[in-house]
């Protein structure tokens, strides 16, 4: 398994895994990074509206200045490859300077959950 490169945030290393292997419908790639980057961050999961790798893109946009501006339309759109991380401390779970929340985002959306399944974590 590839683990997350020096300084590399969350979004950043589940963005490039997601590149690389693509979703597996969990997440794999966020729990890795947990693992060895901030073993205590247990309440991680709950930050993400969907409960698969792609909650984590799906929770954040990049900044308009890395964005790539479609010569076409006008429009501004995400890079076909993500840009190097700007960088967070080692332990951090949160998103780099990369990164911001969708405007409107408001809140994040609290979910219910239910009694955990036998054997631990899923």
């Amino acid at each position: 398994m590839s683990d997350p490169q020096e300084g590399e945030c969350l979004v950043c290393y589940v963005g490039r895994m997601l590149d690389d292997h693509g979703c597996d419908g969990t997440l794999r790639w966020t729990h890795h990074f947990r693992e060895i980057r901030s073993p205590t961050a247990t309440g991680l999961e709950k930050r993400f509206p969907q409960p698969c790798d792609c909650g984590v893109l799906a929770s954040r946009r990049l900044v308009r200045e890395l964005m790539v501006r479609d010569v076409h339309t006008d429009e501004l759109e995400a890079p076909t490859r993500l840009p190097t991380c700007s960088g967070v401390r080692r332990t951090s779970t949160h998103p780099c300077a990369n990164w911001e929340r969708p405007r409107g985002a408001g809140p994040r959306p609290t979910r219910a959950h239910g009694p955990r399944p036998a054997g631990g974590d899923r």
